[in-house]
């Protein structure tokens, strides 16, 4: 993985390196003598059990539920079908959603990709509940955006292969906010992070977590998994504790890391001017200006 702190601020849409690959291979089988026909094989169930109207069967889109469950082709069919069944239960978290909630993201410093990776090559993504303003942002727009950030970072080969890793900033965060975070909210951010997107989600730390924040873990806790139970780490105010997990040459001043805060404008203006990437997420329903 690599040595040096690259600052990107754009999605990576090309073919991945050899060194990635070869790391695919021994981590999640993705083995380039089988590969092609594990695709084949996979649209072939699809098509045999007839149990959904899938929005795309073409290489490029199965080969992301199949990196998702380590080339399993039952698993990566389950999620195939749990991704089908998201949408169909929540069209309103696509369709008819536009880039433009990503300014509205931004502006209120909600959520930021980070234009660095990890020490491990993995994307970060931060999530800072304590600005969350339910009456500004409806829970509903800020699972929309979520979704959409998961969609777009899927795009990177890089991503589908090594996975990402969250921090949950819950500084500032209040009963009030909490009072908005319904179980039905709390299956959905986990549907989206875990059970119904093509996603490798490899850790969760939670930062400034505090009782305010107890009231929320224990109405998630009952859909987490084993699983992804041994993936999320609580670190309070405690950042070297966060550090043991991800080098702080790789994180913001703010978690007392090394770099410097970016926000994301330079990241959501290289989206909106992608041919590439509008077309992606407009054959997913994205409304596109």
């Amino acid at each position: 993985m690599p040595g040096h702190i690259e600052i990107k601020q754009e999605l990576e849409l090309g073919e991945p390196s050899q060194d990635l690959l070869d790391w695919a291979k021994e981590h999640i089988n993705e083995d380039p003598d089988t590969k092609c026909q594990l695709i084949e094989e996979f649209r072939e169930m699809i098509y045999s059990k007839g149990e959904c109207n899938s929005i795309r069967t073409d290489d490029a889109f199965l080969l992301r539920f199949l990196r998702a469950r380590k080339f399993c082709v039952e698993s990566a069919y389950k999620l195939f079908m749990n991704y089908h069944d998201f949408r169909e239960e929540n069209p309103n978290l696509h369709e008819g959603i536009s880039i433009d909630l990503l300014d509205k993201i931004l502006e209120y410093d909600l959520i930021r990709a980070l234009p660095y990776k990890d020490q491990l090559g993995r994307n970060i993504i931060v999530y800072k509940w304590g600005k969350w303003v339910p009456t500004t942002i409806p829970i509903d727009e800020f699972l929309a955006a979520t979704k959409l950030i998961a969609e777009l970072g899927i795009l990177e080969a890089r991503n589908q292969i090594l996975g990402a890793v969250v921090i949950l900033d819950f500084n500032d965060f209040t009963v009030q906010q909490a009072l908005y975070l319904t179980p039905s909210v709390a299956r959905k951010i986990l549907q989206i992070a875990a059970t119904s997107m093509p996603v490798r989600l490899e850790a969760l730390h939670v930062v400034h977590n505090s009782w305010a924040f107890e009231i929320i873990f224990n109405i998630f806790k009952p859909f987490l998994h084993e699983k992804m139970i041994e993936r999320v780490f609580f670190h309070g105010n405690d950042m070297e504790s966060l550090h043991k997990h991800v080098d702080p040459k790789h994180l913001p001043v703010t978690y007392k890391g090394s770099q410097p805060e970016y926000d994301c404008k330079d990241w959501v203006d290289g989206i909106k001017k992608n041919a590439t990437i509008l077309k992606e997420i407009s054959l997913l329903g994205y409304k596109i200006n």
